[in-house]
């Protein structure tokens, strides 16, 4: 959940290094510090956002042509000076960052403090480069060596960059469950948390697997190692990334922009994969797996978060359209217990970043047991990408924005186009209704962009009710989901407590908590369920409560009752999440800036949750 970038070169490191944590501070941004090297070592630290780093940097000696730099979201110890990376060993010698989480830090805390070792920090960072400090002076090993032999007694997950003062025209760097990717430049190598802070110096990029070390020098060599010292050959990817796409684009906020640009991001995720004319849709990654997918005694589907609501909305397709069995489950939730996983099942993982740690601990579970896994993800060569034995990239672009948007409506999108592809191979979609909805899906972009042309009076309902303390948002069927995460967008932002529920569960409970100061967010777009949505409405306004109300284009019996309404062009059920989630990210964000939060980079939220 933190952000790592390094350099070794002949350029300047600190505005490569700066720039990096400018573009990787979504990942964490409760401290920042750099370590340079030029002859003598300088390292600042400060509590606080990059540009803080940057400000308190201003008169100090930032020479040096090698260096690494660190954003944090903090773990172990409190946010401060003192606490943030790098962290030096104890002769000075050592600097190291790194994201993840030492789970047996303490063991080796009290062990390395019999050796004498002396801790001034409450990280368990500190803990791994005295480790390294003590395996290195122990055996006069070079840093690589070192490194190699300290993570072997490390239990947990790492992403980590080494330097040595001591051999000062070497990196070395390790990964264990946290990302880490090496780009390739001329004479020159960077390592980086993704590709943003490295794309506009090279595209050459590998990315290191679990449990390997890579050791690049000044000279222009690297090489990688396993933890078991074996060489590995690299393989060489081509990045897939424009820097346009992690630029604000003249929007305040990345999030602002990321809504903005779902038209797009809609149509990128539906792009080759589908042809209503012509009367197919098709997923590359389903491909050679058709068999073996359509023929799943059930489908798990795996997620956290945003992620969790796309896999909650799959289901609803999944069962409608391809009529089979799903289950949606929270990977922090089945990781930890003894699920029943057979032969037979499709697991499918949701992640925008592919990293998520809950997530691909599940997955590896369901792979022991046999599963077929399938990977939803958006970062290209991310981990979940490599261990699934399919996928589909939804191709949302970079999203920096920590509150998610556009990677989640590419998500329902690659899903339901999935749903598509094996219902028609199941033969439980009619001809006719196939290319109905084949038809409607290419016609969700247009649509999406009307939605967004209702700016101006979503930011005026936002106005009405940003000083609310709590909100309920209830939908029923497909559109269930949907309430769930626009109470999250709100909960994520804004800091307002909010809820998502059931429509139908309102009496079973949350309706004792309804009053002139609730406001109730309606999401009444199901032509299947309306009257039963009106009814759920009438409750609400019988106990003074304030409705917005979510509504099919043309409807007008839900809004000569509810307080507030917002259209969504006609389309089918199925789509609806698509055009009803984007009105209630617009409220969010309104209500947010309206309150002063910072929108991109909400408190103690990052981006990719690498760490438990």
């Amino acid at each position: 959940m933190c952000g790592i970038i390094a350099y070794i070169g002949k350029k300047e490191a600190y505005p490569i290094l700066i720039k990096g944590l400018q573009r990787l501070e979504y990942r964490g941004y409760d401290s920042a510090g750099v370590a340079l090297m030029n002859g003598s070592l300088n390292i600042y630290k400060k509590k606080g956002k990059v540009q803080d780093l940057v400000d308190f940097a201003l008169d100090k000696n930032l020479s040096g042509t090698s260096g690494m730099g660190h954003t944090r979201w903090a773990t172990h110890g409190k946010p401060d000076d003192v606490n943030a990376h790098p962290h030096t060993s104890g002769n000075g010698r050592l600097m190291l960052v790194h994201n993840g989480i030492i789970e047996n830090y303490a063991s080796l805390k009290r062990a390395l403090e019999k050796q004498g070792h002396v801790f001034h920090t409450q990280t368990d960072t500190e803990v791994l480069v005295h480790l390294i400090e003590e395996v290195q002076k122990r055996g006069d090993l070079p840093i690589e060596e070192a490194v190699r032999e300290a993570l072997t007694n490390v239990v947990g997950a790492y992403a980590i960059v080494v330097m040595d003062n001591q051999d000062p025209d070497k990196l070395v760097a390790a990964r264990k469950g946290s990302p880490l990717v090496i780009g390739i430049g001329k004479d020159e190598f960077f390592f980086a948390s993704d590709g943003t802070p490295i794309v506009e110096y090279t595209k050459k990029v590998v990315y290191l697997d679990d449990e390997q070390i890579a050791t690049a020098t000044r000279h222009g060599g690297y090489e990688i190692r396993t933890i078991d010292n074996e060489i590995h050959m690299p393989f060489v990817q081509e990045l897939n990334m424009e820097i346009e796409r992690i630029e604000k684009g003249g929007y305040d906020y990345f999030m602002l922009k990321e809504i903005n640009e779902q038209p797009t991001t809609i149509q990128d995720a539906m792009r080759g994969r589908l042809n209503a004319q012509e009367g197919w849709v098709r997923l590359g990654g389903m491909d050679d797996h058709v068999e073996r997918v359509k023929n799943a005694e059930r489908f798990v589907i795996l997620g956290c978060g945003t992620s969790w609501h796309a896999g909650l909305i799959a289901e609803y397709l999944f069962e409608d359209l391809a009529r089979i069995p799903v289950e949606v489950e929270y990977a922090s939730e089945f990781r930890y217990r003894h699920p029943v996983i057979t032969e037979r099942d499709v697991v499918i993982a949701i992640s925008q970043s592919g990293e998520t740690a809950d997530t691909y601990a599940a997955l590896e579970l369901a792979k022991k047991n046999g599963a077929f896994l399938y990977g939803i993800v958006n970062v290209v060569g991310s981990s979940i990408a490599r261990l699934a034995h399919a996928g589909s990239y939804i191709h949302a672009g970079p999203e920096i924005g920590v509150a998610s948007t556009k990677a989640f409506t590419a998500q329902v999108t690659l899903l339901t186009l999935m749903a598509l592809q094996i219902g028609r191979a199941r033969g439980t979609i009619s001809d006719e209704y196939f290319n109905k909805l084949l038809h409607e899906l290419e016609a969700i972009p247009s649509k999406v962009q009307r939605m967004l042309d209702s700016n101006e009076k979503i930011k005026y309902i936002a106005g009405e009710i940003k000083d609310a303390t709590n909100s309920l948002y209830l939908g029923r069927g497909y559109n269930f989901p949907v309430a769930l995460e626009g109470a999250l967008k709100l909960k994520e932002i804004s800091y307002i407590h909010a809820e998502g529920y059931p429509a139908a569960e309102m009496k079973h409970g949350p309706i004792a908590l309804i009053d002139e100061n609730m406001p109730v967010v309606i999401i009444a777009t199901n032509k299947s369920l309306n009257d039963k949505i009106i009814s759920n409405i009438q409750e609400v306004k019988a106990r003074r409560g304030m409705v917005l109300a979510i509504v099919t284009e043309g409807d007008q019996e839900i809004s000569r009752i509810a307080d507030y309404t917002i259209e969504i062009p006609e389309t089918e059920e199925p789509f609806t999440p698509l055009l009803s989630v984007i009105p209630l990210q617009l409220l969010s964000y309104h209500i947010a800036v309206m309150r002063g939060c910072n929108v991109d980079q909400p408190r103690n939220l990052a981006k990719s949750v690498t760490v438990e």
